[in-house]
């Protein structure tokens, strides 16, 4: 399948963004980012096993939760999107006043498991729809600070340094800025990535480790240590790369970018070698044009990839699925009325996803009633803050005051189980 392209400049220039940051090249796929300004971290790592995973999933370009999680009882959500509105008979997991998108139906083993918990009406607490501004703003959960320090840096630093592939950003080359700061992570295009570049071969990788290592005995400095620490990456990853390429239980991957990166997740997750935070993007959600409707169109095209991968990722876990909970995130929504090209602008209110372990299943948050304007958005009543506050504190034991600076979660959505 062939995703769309996103429509905006603004979106566009997002990907660039990480190049700013510092990092250390480990063959060509991978980067470990070991450099915040011009300080780099010297340390000695040692992975240990996770108890508990946390799979944040960006859908980069702005999903439009409006269509994933249809409002049904709302007429305005009809009367606003008179052509590209999910229709009610349609809906999978309908209640009162929510309904899923029929392409989440991969997703229903979870949701009927009450494993998927879905909060409407989240994000930014002042509306901002710039790609590049938005992302930055949500990544970093930082308001008014000059750090360019993002949530999962904070998070994955909370017990002070350890291992860079504590936390590890899957399925591309670029820092996301939730990512960067003075913690090291490891971020990698896929599996095979985090090796030396050269001949796959034990015998020939293991003579290249030697030879780095003597060329590298007598040095000292910020390079003579990252590759010190590029080389532990490297032997510390290694039983994700010995591990099977084949799902377990079944599951089966559709073949996209998306599904790729969920699979070496799966691979990392199984290996046990110490990730408790990993990241991957999905995009572009930047639906200006051609929304479409339940059985054509480009948010069909990306809810069926979305859903599939992840249901398929769960699959693969099998048991364990108890200790890993997954988290979306957008940069914001769309508008609530459809615009002239059947598709939608940006807006301001979304929904987020939170599936797998501790959660409580079921429709969450403070819906408000919609309006039919051309400038109408989903207002937000649930800062996103607070939802990603509530996983990290009751799944990780993190302090909301290191990982959200100047947060205090207004609401308990008591939708995650506490440890």
């Amino acid at each position: 399948m062939t995703e769309q392209l996103p429509c905006c400049e603004d979106y566009l220039r997002t990907s660039r963004r990480g190049f700013l940051r510092g990092s250390l090249v480990l063959g060509g796929a991978a980067a470990l980012t070991v450099a915040h300004g011009s300080t780099l971290v010297q340390t000695a790592y040692a992975a240990t096993p996770a108890e508990r995973v946390l799979v944040v999933l960006s859908m980069r370009g702005a999903a439009d939760g409006l269509s994933l999680v249809v409002p049904h009882a709302d007429p305005v959500y009809y009367q606003a999107r008179p052509s590209i509105s999910v229709p009610s008979d349609r809906l999978l997991a309908k209640d009162a006043m929510f309904g899923l998108h029929p392409s989440l139906a991969p997703l229903m083993p979870l949701w009927h498991g009450n494993k998927i918990a879905a909060i409407h009406a989240t994000g930014l607490p002042v509306a901002n729809r710039s790609h590049f501004a938005a992302m930055e703003e949500v990544e970093d959960a930082d308001p008014g600070s000059p750090e360019r320090v993002g949530w999962l840096n904070r998070l994955v630093g909370r017990d002070g340094p350890g291992s860079p592939i504590e936390a590890i950003q899957l399925g591309g080359g670029v820092p996301d800025a939730a990512m960067v700061g003075p913690q090291p992570v490891l971020v990698t295009t896929g599996v095979d990535g985090v090796s030396l570049a050269g001949a796959s071969d034990a015998a020939s990788e293991a003579a290249r480790r030697a030879a780095l290592l003597s060329a590298w005995s007598e040095s000292s400095g910020e390079l003579a240590t990252g590759v010190d620490t590029a080389l532990d990456v490297v032997a510390d990853f290694a039983p994700v790369r010995a591990s099977s390429t084949t799902p377990a239980n079944g599951a089966v991957y559709p073949s996209n970018d998306l599904g790729r990166a969920l699979h070496a997740c799966a691979r990392t997750i199984r290996a046990d070698v110490g990730a408790e935070i990993i990241t991957v993007d999905h995009g572009s959600w930047d639906h200006h044009t051609w929304i479409g409707r339940p059985d054509s169109g480009n948010l069909k095209n990306m809810a069926d990839a979305f859903a599939g991968s992840v249901g398929a990722f769960f699959a693969d876990l099998g048991p364990l699925a108890d200790k890993v909970t997954l988290v979306t995130i957008s940069e914001f929504g769309r508008r609530v009325t459809e615009n002239a090209n059947q598709g939608l602008d940006h807006g301001h209110g979304n929904v987020m996803f939170v599936m797998g372990a501790g959660v409580k299943g079921g429709y969450y948050g403070a819906m408000p009633r919609l309006t039919n304007t051309s400038d109408a958005d989903l207002l937000v009543t649930t800062d996103y803050r607070g939802v990603l506050n509530e996983v990290v504190t009751r799944r990780l034991n993190a302090s909301t005051a290191q990982v959200f600076p100047g947060f205090s979660p207004q609401q308990d959505l008591n939708f995650i189980t506490s440890l």
